[in-house]
């Protein structure tokens, strides 16, 4: 971790507040860019998919630790994503008490499904809004989101160190 000034701090801040705000309003836009056809994918059975296709098989309480929820509070959408054929549950080999959680290939097609649209949009709206001088600072501006998406907090709250997920442990990568 570099020194900070004082001076800093504030700009940092403006920075931090500019950019959730813009990520925030394009996820928004995504979402509704992104129905997907038949049997369309919640926000959270998209994320518990994308985390499965990024990480491998996970545990029930793996996945709702990274999603930020309680164990019982995924059960339903476990039990969906099986009955559609979307993932598979196995006993873990380590441990037999424990169940691991596996994307299939028809979670990984609901997945690109999923996302199929909304990349079309974004890839029209930025052709569209932009240069390509400037499409090209957004390529070399997602790979540094993708850095501070697997850094370790350093921040220390009231409530002590401020925890983020690993980089395996986080949202997906791009399909």
């Amino acid at each position: 971790m570099t020194d900070v000034t004082n001076d800093q701090v504030p700009e940092d801040l403006v920075l931090a507040e500019s950019l959730r705000w813009a990520v925030s309003r394009l996820a928004s836009r995504l979402r509704a860019e992104q129905p997907g056809a038949g049997r369309p994918l919640t926000r959270l059975a998209a994320s518990v998919l994308g985390n499965l296709r990024h990480s491998g098989p996970l545990n029930p309480s793996e996945l709702a630790a990274i999603e930020g929820l309680q164990t019982q509070s995924l059960t339903r959408v476990l039990n969906e994503l099986e009955d559609q054929g979307r993932i598979h549950r196995a006993r873990s080999e380590v441990d037999a008490r424990r169940q691991n959680v596996q994307i299939t290939e028809a979670g990984r097609e609901a997945l690109r499904e999923h996302v199929r649209d909304g990349n079309v949009w974004l890839a029209a709206a930025l052709r569209q809004t932009l240069s390509p001088a400037e499409r090209g600072m957004l390529r070399l501006a997602a790979g540094l989101l993708e850095q501070v998406a697997a850094a370790e907090s350093t921040v220390e709250r009231d409530r002590g160190p401020a925890k983020t997920p690993a980089p395996a442990e986080g949202a997906a990568p791009a399909l």
